[in-house]
């Protein structure tokens, strides 16, 4: 994620002044200074000193720990962003004096087709706030949201890209056991899922108006749509739902200080 972040500033502000770290290895990319915390201990310090702004990768144990190690190295009017889940803004006001913006990217990002969620702290203004989209906008699609959200948000957008490759993995075993091959099983359901999803991206319907275009009266189609609506696939999507925000809502209550 941090590396898809990095080549969408570089390609936007190709002159812009950009550092990064990394735990064991830097960085290789063009225009990026980077240094590794394993061989620099003061790397992170490093990285943030006369920095605007500031963007925090590390996984969300580790967050607190980052911050404050660097606090009193940030420019007292550095924008800190994490893109770390379950960290509130109010535990990373409590650790630095900076404005700062919660983040969740979901792994499209890494192809520029991203849902990323932003949601400010209490210190972030209407142009802090302008700054972070303006970030995320280089990778994907932007959602502006009040923070108590921002957990309904990774159940849908920042866990949803395992739930497509999910029902594809179940739709190639489903080829698999209708006599294909491996290989055209796979290439059936990656290239229908893709194809699909071209299509929605430049209709001017939604998919269950798609979805009824494809569905002909007492066609193979309906046969199937039936089987999967007795199977109350929308009871049990909004179960794995609730399912994901409860546990966003544990690890926020397990990080929170």
């Amino acid at each position: 994620m941090g590396g898809a972040i990095l080549d969408g500033l570089r390609a936007a502000a190709p002159a812009a002044s950009v550092r990064a770290t990394t735990r064991t290895s830097t960085a290789n990319r063009p225009g990026v200074e980077s240094r590794s915390t394993e061989s620099d201990p003061g790397a992170n310090r490093w990285a943030v000193e006369g920095a605007s702004l500031v963007i925090v990768g590390v996984k969300p144990g580790g967050v607190i720990a980052l911050l404050d190690d660097i606090a009193d190295a940030l420019d007292p009017d550095a924008l800190v962003v994490s893109v770390a889940a379950g960290i509130t803004t109010a535990t990373m006001e409590s650790v630095v004096p900076n404005p700062v913006v919660r983040s969740m990217p979901n792994t499209p990002a890494l192809v520029g087709k991203g849902v990323t969620g932003v949601s400010a702290g209490s210190r972030a203004t209407a142009a802090h706030m302008a700054r972070a989209r303006a970030v995320f906008e280089l990778v994907g699609w932007v959602l502006e949201l009040p923070e108590d959200r921002i957990n309904a948000l990774s159940t849908i957008s920042g866990s949803g890209p395992a739930y497509v490759f999910h029902a594809m993995e179940q739709w190639t075993t489903a080829a698999r056991e209708l006599g294909f091959s491996d290989e055209h099983a796979r290439h059936l359901v990656e290239k229908t899922f893709a194809g699909a999803t071209a299509l929605l991206d430049v209709s001017d319907v939604g998919p269950a108006e798609l979805r009824r275009r494809v569905t002909s009266p007492n066609g193979t189609t309906e046969r199937a749509i039936a089987v999967l609506d007795d199977a109350h696939l929308a009871e049990i999507y909004r179960a794995a739902a609730e399912a994901a925000l409860a546990r966003a809502e544990e690890m926020a209550r397990e990080l929170g200080h």
